[in-house]
């Protein structure tokens, strides 16, 4: 299954990422939930730090744009092999760079792309 951090975990669980970090650990998928405080959902602890990674499947993001410039350089260094802009994230700069670290940016929603078998 694909390793999947996701970035900006809320414990609310009418959050997207709440349910996506669900929908993740129900489809079997490795799940590493980045939080600015510590929390919890289900099995998944939130890392409030920028740890290392390895064999990083895909990223997909649940902060906007104005919140994405302090992990743009740690999702970079990840080397996942793509980036999941999920609605309201869409950052046409930071797709550009990743592009140019060969790293596929993708417009996208997780739970709809778990849903229809696309993930």
């Amino acid at each position: 299954m694909k390793k999947t951090i996701v970035i900006g975990a809320s414990e609310k669980p009418e959050r997207y990422s709440n349910k996506a970090i669900r929908a993740l650990r129900h489809h079997g998928h490795e799940v590493i939930a980045i939080a600015p405080r510590p929390g919890k959902v289900e099995d998944v602890e939130f890392v409030t730090a920028s740890k290392e990674f390895e064999n990083v499947d895909t990223v997909t993001l649940y902060v906007g744009p104005k919140n994405q410039p302090g992990y743009m350089e740690y999702i970079l260094k990840l080397k996942p092999k793509r980036v999941i802009f999920n609605p309201g994230t869409e950052n046409d700069e930071f797709a550009d760079r990743l592009k140019a670290a060969s790293i596929e940016p993708e417009i996208a929603c997780t739970l709809v792309l778990l849903s229809t078998g696309q993930y």
